[in-house]
């Protein structure tokens, strides 16, 4: 098939359990492929990166020219995108707060360790509905101050952001946007409720941080308020569930590295980045370049949507030796799961917190599980691309 019909081939669903043939068709095609939508695809790994740098390249929605309401700061450009980022971090990490994180570990394993209790072996679980879900969904409810029993509501909500927010090419987007743009209206009026409850009575977590702030210069209004808390919530889950879920999947199928991994937990960590290199959570990322942008003798014309295909990239063998082969002690494993640039994931020190911890508790009750079904079915979404589910026999 022709190159330029790669993006509808690799959205395309019978694609979801296995695109990376498709990602080697297109870094064999050029370092950029125009489709017949007229968008570009970029799927090396150093063009990938020098985009991700460019301050050219635009990430907001009016560059598309999209009238959506305000959008958070992961879909801003600087400078609003670094006041935002900057205040959204103040209670989560260095400098103002740098404890936030390292004090939720004990927690963390606490869940964990709840989680694994429940994994018996002679029977069947679900990873994802029974660990890979519940473990972040937990931590960032309890980092916001979300309560528990409110989580199924805030999950609908986050489904249609999610839904909205993916790569069709060729489809008519207006009901998933209208529902999209629906559950932001719904899910930002529940947390501006949440945060205000929490006015001059805080009860310690970012909710309360953010509505209590002293400096009147540093406080975020209404409106970014509401979206900050839907950013935080949906990216604080969303991407941490793919990440553990096609590890234990990538595991599962790498017997003589699992077996490793048992012997050897010292190099989880390291195994973690390499599941970001090697089945990373985010696929691709849409930028729209604000002027002309020369890219490997390429001309992206200003305006053109451009796909930057993040998990192509981390197969490229031009960056990485054998890039097809899972190796947990790769060195200079310098990946693109969680992308690069301004917009380098803002939660990634706990994502990495949590993904070290549920496969470490999981490993040792893998040794004689198998795939119930394999390939699992996947989610609809071919930007955050996981397993919608993975029965597992333990």
């Amino acid at each position: 098939m022709a190159s330029d019909t790669l993006l509808a081939r690799i959205t395309d669903y019978a694609s979801r359990p296995d695109p990376y043939p498709l990602y080697t068709e297109l870094r064999e095609a050029g370092p950029v492929v125009r489709q017949t939508d007229g968008s570009h695809l970029v799927g090396t790994y150093h063009e990938i990166a020098a985009l991700l740098h460019d301050p050219r390249m635009s990430a907001e929605p009016r560059s598309r020219g999209e009238t959506a309401p305000r959008p958070p700061f992961l879909r801003l450009d600087d400078p609003e995108h670094h006041r935002l980022r900057t205040l959204a971090m103040r209670p989560f990490g260095p400098p103002h707060s740098p404890g936030r994180v390292d004090a939720m570990r004990d927690e963390i394993a606490r869940i964990t360790k709840e989680l694994a209790d429940t994994v018996q072996a002679g029977r069947q679980i679900d990873i994802v509905d029974d660990f890979a879900y519940p473990l972040p969904v937990t931590v960032i409810c309890r980092l916001l101050g979300v309560p528990r029993e409110d989580e199924p509501l805030l999950r609908e909500w986050s489904d249609a952001l999610v839904t909205s927010a993916d790569v069709k090419p060729g489809e008519d987007a207006t009901e998933r946007t209208r529902a999209g743009d629906q559950a932001r209206i719904e899910m930002g009026r529940y947390l501006l409720d949440l945060a205000e409850q929490r006015r001059d009575h805080p009860t310690g977590d970012m909710l309360s941080a953010f509505v209590n702030e002293p400096d009147p210069a540093l406080r975020l209004t209404r409106e970014e308020l509401a979206e900050t808390a839907i950013l935080l919530f949906i990216a604080g889950h969303e991407t941490t569930v793919n990440l553990i879920t096609n590890g234990v999947l990538t595991l599962l199928r790498h017997p003589e590295q699992l077996d490793r991994l048992r012997r050897d937990p010292d190099l989880l960590p390291r195994a973690v980045e390499e599941l970001l290199r090697y089945e990373p959570p985010v696929h691709m990322r849409e930028r729209v370049p604000l002027a002309d942008i020369d890219v490997a003798g390429t001309t992206i014309p200003a305006g053109a949507s451009v796909v930057l295909v993040l998990a192509s990239g981390n197969r490229d063998p031009m960056r990485f030796p054998e890039p097809d082969r899972f190796d947990p002690t790769r060195p200079d494993n310098q990946h693109l799961g969680f992308g690069s640039g301004i917009h380098l994931c803002y939660g990634a020190p706990l994502a990495r917190i949590e993904a070290q911890a549920a496969l470490g508790a999981l490993i040792p009750h893998l040794g004689t599980a198998r795939l119930v079904q394999d390939p699992p079915p996947y989610r609809q979404n071919a930007m955050l691309r996981g397993p919608r589910h993975l029965p597992v026999h333990l």
